[in-house]
């Protein structure tokens, strides 16, 4: 089935068992955030919220909440996009295969969107007050709308054609914004709404913007695809969605203000008109990291109009400290693209945003060393060549750790297996050579353990050759720790993490006189990785703990340190023990914590009785 919008999907969802119905109020400030996190966890259905507080408009949220729900919705074209991107990948081998031709001629045609002059869209319009006001974390600065679909064209080439659909959160009250006329737009780095704003700017344009919300679920699938720029969101929503998108043109032209196309089958749309001159604060807001991204200026829009089709559903999602709803957009997402990855970064053949570790501050990566193969692997070669690259790839561009292994070393390694990753890669490093770091670089917006915004440190991790060495599993019996340092625990093979005290200076120097407490000879040293934590058992005691411990809190270059560490010609390494230090820093934002009596009230709603009795 092509849903044309989202209520036929919510109505096939509930017919398939896939949804269930809360008829009780639910309160959109932090209550339906709590239920949403719930029932994701319980791995439970999507949620169709019939009776909103102080609002008309019902919400549904956990529509992509597991992968197979995902594939659910687009059953009938997944094999249609399956069939363009293999086409992409290897356009020989499709042309010698016919029995792909009419999905790909289907997914070609579906792609291209149409015009109309009308649409369900444009029936009602409302004030920014009306809609739901969706607060998912108690410290959040106001209410958001976190599934949108921002629409934005290019000023010097208006039209679908060269036009962008990302999914920016958008601040919808709070802070300075005036009511019904003022919100806020939130974007990060590597998105095509910089590229659009910046030609506004130079030539000296007004900039509009429409934010749409709801409509056929391909619209938010494509808002989050890494597309070439060549491609437009709204052509790979409609081979997704197995339908031509329609576009209604805004019906409030200004003459001088390019006009801006919104889709037709929205549920809603907001557009505005965004001034290059003015910034406000915007946030906080409950990030995918697990800590709040802080206020800080980001542009401001002016609200022209709210439009809304008749009995419209406003969709939404929850972020958090992973795994969250959008994992299986990731997972979704991966199984689309990872077909034409070596294609677009030769000799890489496949990568791992690791979702448990804030997706963006840890990427695994399998490469190839084919450089000289006449001679013996010792050292990382090409793989140094891949991981440039790597770095410099849209997205991929963000990762703050990449570690990278070669593949001849093991052809069969599964890189969703990170333990196994990991284990093969502590096995062949060379801490004197196989660390690479980017200092004073551009980091991932939400990411606080940098220098600044935007700022901070990256390291490559790179491994190829034969095993140097056999990992531990056991703590040594002659472990003799420094004071003050005390709890030892082993998180995986070869990886130790060590209780610390308190982060105290910018300095570190707790950090560096834990190292040069040892030799490279004493035993501590047969872990090739030891971390220092405020709490060893809470980071031993699962590995999502331990990989979002590790990787969100920590600027490699600052946070780095080693056991007899050396510096030659400018590169950094160590004799014994890589050191890191992932304990909370003073500048860190906070972790999100929920509302006890918000999650009271969601225990009620699951008692005996109640609508989330034996789901949560």
């Amino acid at each position: 089935m092509s849903y044309r919008n989202l209520r036929q999907c919510v109505t096939d969802l509930e017919k398939n068992k896939h949804l269930i119905r809360i008829d009780v109020e639910v309160d959109p400030h932090l209550e339906a955030a709590a239920i949403h996190r719930r029932v994701f966890q319980a791995n439970g259905p999507a949620i169709f919220f019939t009776n909103v507080k102080n609002s008309k408009f019902p919400m549904v949220s956990n529509l992509f909440g597991n992968i197979a729900r995902a594939k659910f919705i687009f059953r009938h074209q997944l094999a249609t996009v399956e069939a363009m991107v293999a086409c992409k990948a290897n356009p020989e081998k499709v042309m010698r295969n016919p029995l792909l031709w009419p999905k790909l001629f289907s997914g070609l045609w579906n792609s291209l969107p149409r015009i109309v002059n009308k649409g369900p869209l444009l029936e009602n319009q409302t004030l920014i007050s009306k809609l739901p006001q969706l607060v998912c974390w108690p410290k959040d600065g106001g209410a958001f709308v976190t599934l949108p679909q921002v629409h934005t064209e290019d000023v010097e080439s208006p039209g679908w054609r060269f036009s962008n659909i990302g999914m920016y959160r958008i601040q919808l009250s709070g802070n300075q914004y005036k009511t019904n006329e003022e919100i806020g737009l939130h974007y990060q780095l590597h998105r095509g709404i910089g590229v659009h704003h910046s030609k506004a700017i130079n030539n000296n344009k007004p900039f509009r913007v429409a934010i749409s919300v709801g409509g056929p679920p391909s619209l938010a699938v494509a808002a989050v695809m890494p597309l070439p720029e060549a491609m437009p969101e709204i052509c790979f929503a409609g081979a997704l969605g197995g339908r031509r998108m329609d576009l209604v043109k805004f019906p409030m032209p200004s003459p001088d203000i390019q006009p801006i196309l919104m889709p037709a089958e929205a549920d809603f749309c907001i557009v505005g008109i965004v001034d290059p001159s003015r910034l406000l604060p915007e946030g906080p807001f409950g990030d995918h990291l697990g800590y709040y991204s802080l206020a800080h200026d980001f542009p401001v829009m002016k609200v022209e109009a709210v439009y809304h089709r008749t009995n419209a559903i406003w969709p939404f999602t929850v972020v958090g400290r992973p795994p969250q709803e959008d994992t299986a957009f990731g997972e979704l997402i991966h199984e689309l693209t990872a077909p034409i990855l070596p294609t677009v970064i030769p000799g890489v053949h496949a990568v791992n945003a690791v979702d448990a570790a804030g997706v963006h501050p840890l990427l695994l990566a399998i490469g190839s060393e084919r450089y000289t193969p006449y001679n013996t692997i010792e050292r990382p070669q090409e793989l140094l060549t891949a991981a440039n690259a790597i770095l410099g790839q849209g997205q991929l561009s963000l990762a703050k750790f990449l570690l990278i292994i070669a593949k001849e070393d093991n052809p069969e390694l599964d890189i969703k297996d990170i333990p196994l990753f990991l284990r093969h890669l502590l096995e062949r490093i060379d801490l004197t050579n196989d660390l690479h770091f980017h200092t004073r670089t551009t980091m991932d917006t939400l990411d606080y353990s940098g220098s600044g915004l935007n700022l901070g440190s990256k390291v490559v991790f790179a491994a190829a050759g034969p095993v140097r060495r056999t990992l531990p599993t056991t703590i040594p019996e002659k472990l003799n720790l420094p004071n003050g340092f005390e709890a030892p625990r082993v998180c995986l093979p070869g990886i130790l993490a060590i209780k610390s005290p308190p982060f105290q200076t910018p300095q570190n120097h707790d950090a560096l006189y834990f190292c040069d407490a040892f030799n490279p000879s004493d035993s501590i040293n047969q872990f090739p990785m030891v971390l220092l934590v405020d709490d060893s058992d809470f980071t031993s005691a699962s590995q999502g703990n331990f990989l979002w411990t590790v990787f969100t809190k920590t600027n490699p270059a600052k946070d780095i340190h080693g056991i007899g560490s050396v510096i030659s010609d400018k590169h950094w390494g160590c004799h014994g023990s890589l050191v890191i230090d992932a304990r909370s820093k003073p500048h860190h934002a906070p972790a999100l914590i929920e509302d006890p009596a918000v999650e009271r009230a969601v225990d009620a709603l699951g008692a005996r009785g109640g609508p989330l009795h034996g789901i949560i």
